[in-house]
């Protein structure tokens, strides 16, 4: 985690790179030339896909991890030691600092070591029992560009409207249905409901279509203000990848560089589609079947090009109505190979994605 921020931002120390994360993102706020301020709140979005309530793989009445123990959920570890960093190198105070996942559990086998090391973080779930914190919905609204009809209105979360800056920890991980489940989709957990839950918009159709040029809600959800609008940084966990919902347990990799061990992996960015272009290569070079399938990768070609997408649609998920257009999100592009694994920067030419992987 310390080496991955410190080679993002280009720094020699952590509590520099950090500093440079945090003064970067908020001169793009347009709120100065300013670094993190002691009281300012800092929410991570984990991704506990397999301690989601309604799977029944955490018991309620105890909150122990009964099945799936071996689930491609974002790490204790890792989630420890982005909590160290933001605490000893960032300077924010634990109780500023909220991480959860709103569908999920946070359950004893990852919140026990978590709170032994750092009691005074607010841990967000959905039961709110045993110290958790429940996650409520906050007053500010989520829209869909779709522009659906007759639908429940969607909020935020409170513990992300509430913060000031946002991590999304996410995981890499190829999905039945959507191909792969990187940062943009972390964000599924980001709404205080079920994806298809009755009476709401159901973002299932949309995200799992194998057509292109089509509306994507990854984008909104990648877009709003409150999510990609205060996200200083961006994670994608590559300890033990897998395959939801297939597989009960991470596989190790056959790919080079893993040739047959464990991932081993942490991808670090400030671009959300620039990471999740390079989580999407790795999927794609190490299994055949599901990232490979039609209409993956189309919501990266939306994001990049969200003022004016394949698609045609009016992205703006802050309003009503079509008020103000989505920018670009990030830059997109796919490597020149699964051997040399070299973007555009990587080629030499100025503007593109660099892939930067520490000897």
């Amino acid at each position: 985690m310390s080496r991955s921020v410190r080679e993002l931002a280009g720094e020699s120390s952590d509590t520099q790179a950090w500093d440079k994360l945090f003064r970067h993102l908020n001169k793009a706020r347009g709120r100065g030339d300013v670094g993190y301020r002691k009281g300012e709140k800092i929410a991570i979005k984990v991704n506990f896909v397999g301690m989601i309530w309604r799977d029944k793989n955490v018991n309620a009445e105890t909150y122990a991890l009964e099945r799936r123990r071996d689930y491609m959920n974002t790490a204790p570890q890792m989630i420890s030691a982005l909590l160290r960093q933001l605490v000893a190198a960032a300077g924010a105070n634990e109780a500023d600092i909220s991480v959860g996942d709103t569908l999920a559990y946070f359950a004893n086998e990852y919140y026990d070591p978590l709170h032994k090391a750092f009691p005074a973080v607010r841990y967000v779930d959905h039961g709110g029992k045993f110290g958790r914190t429940q996650c409520t919905p906050s007053p500010v609204p989520f829209h869909w560009s779709s522009r659906p009809q007759g639908k429940e209105q969607d909020f935020l979360p409170g513990f992300i409207a509430e913060a000031d800056y946002l991590i999304n920890l996410a995981n890499l991980k190829a999905h039945t249905a959507a191909g792969v489940t990187l940062c943009a989709k972390n964000h599924f957990g980001s709404l205080v409901r079920w994806p298809v839950q009755a009476g709401y918009y159901d973002i299932h159709p949309a995200t799992f279509s194998k057509e292109v040029k089509v509306y994507r809600p990854l984008v909104d959800l990648m877009g709003h203000a409150h999510f990609g609008g205060k996200t200083i940084l961006y994670l994608i966990d590559g300890l033990y990848p897998g395959k939801h919902p297939s597989d009960p347990a991470p596989r190790q990799w056959n790919s080079a560089p893993f040739n047959g061990g464990w991932a081993s992996s942490l991808l670090a960015s400030q671009d959300p589609v620039a990471i999740d272009s390079v989580g999407y290569d790795f999927l794609w070079t190490e299994w055949e079947d599901y990232p490979r399938k039609g209409g993956v990768d189309d919501y990266l070609h939306e994001a990049a090009l969200a003022e004016q997408p394949p698609s045609g649609t009016f992205y703006d998920p802050d309003h009503a109505t079509h008020v103000k257009r989505l920018t670009s999100l990030g830059v997109h592009e796919h490597r020149n190979n699964a051997q040399e694994k070299k973007y555009s920067r990587n080629l030499g030419k100025e503007k593109g994605i660099e892939l930067v992987v520490p000897s």
